[in-house]
């Protein structure tokens, strides 16, 4: 459970940092008209689609935790909503997961094609290197350590990992520790570097980064779990995707592996974990807690 009890107004941290990350966003990216549009538009209407910026929200959390300035960081928070909406785009395309919808909306591919939606993934992805390399210098944590921090979650080890063991599971029987590999890589790291990015950008003491890292590793994969589950109790309004994909396409999943009640008893095992990490902030993490909460008990 959360080392805290402080109450905190998660809606209206969330509801304020996106607008902020929204603004930022806009301003870092070229404008829809600029030569060429099509590309630009594929990019922003993705990256705008109502996704619920929670990448970001980790980033701007751990800085709180940190008592570091949340301008500072929002370089960062936009760099990792960039390379998780390319992640995303690239997700969705047919030879990958193939699907119609995200977010409520037809996919990127549905709407621009299969080939601008490969060039808009892979734009937002070197938009992510830019947005980053504009962030001020941070005493322990300097501009080569913050976009290798970036480059090692999102490369061939981590985010990328995770889609190839994915792809390479479909259809195939795998064990729960093949499956772990899978969500630590396709979805902890990329979350667990957002709040890395967040400490960092406050200037965080190692013991605090090591507690962050931590946090963010049991809370992505708490997430992934959630999203697994999800996938077989909700519908396709509910989500605002495809529900059942996985099971349709026999792709590996805790429910499928484990069972359902096993898979809930591991997401909130891993949240505890979480919790436990924040201890070292003394009741400065109060919005980390509260967004470890959010994710564990979400129903979409």
């Amino acid at each position: 459970m959360p080392a805290t009890k402080t109450i905190f107004d998660l809606q209206a941290f969330l509801a304020t940092r996106t607008e902020a990350v929204n603004r930022a966003l806009d301003k870092f990216l070229p404008a829809e008209k600029t030569k060429p549009a099509t590309i630009h538009k594929a990019m922003r209407y993705s990256l705008f689609a109502g996704g619920k910026r929670m990448r970001p929200a980790l980033c701007l959390a751990a800085v709180q935790a940190c008592g570091g300035s949340e301008k500072d960081a929002m370089p960062l928070a936009c760099a990792v909503e960039c390379i998780h909406t390319y992640s995303l785009i690239h997700d969705d395309l047919p030879a990958m997961d193939n699907d119609d919808f995200r977010r409520g909306k037809p996919t990127n591919h549905k709407v621009f094609g299969e080939g601008i939606a490969v060039l808009a993934g892979d734009a937002l992805l070197t938009q992510a290197f830019e947005i980053a390399a504009q962030c001020k210098k941070f005493p322990r944590y300097p501009h080569e350590k913050i976009i290798l921090e970036i480059a090692r979650a999102s490369g061939s080890l981590q985010l990328i990992a995770g889609q190839v063991a994915d792809l390479e599971g479909e259809g195939k029987k795998i064990s729960e520790m093949e499956l772990k590999f899978i969500h630590e890589r396709k979805t902890s790291a990329l979350l667990c570097c957002s709040v890395r990015l967040g400490g960092m950008s406050a200037n965080c003491s190692p013991a605090q980064l090591t507690a962050l890292t931590n946090f963010g590793y049991h809370v992505g994969l708490a997430f992934q779990v959630i999203d697994d589950i999800l996938d077989v109790t909700q519908t396709s309004e509910q989500l605002g995707k495809t529900a059942g994909k996985d099971v349709a396409e026999q792709k590996a999943t805790y429910p499928a592996i484990v069972g359902l009640k096993r898979s809930r008893k591991i997401a909130e095992q891993l949240t505890d974990k979480a919790f436990a990490a924040l201890k070292t902030f003394k009741g400065r993490a109060a919005a980390l807690e509260t967004l470890a909460e959010y994710l564990l008990k979400r129903d979409r």
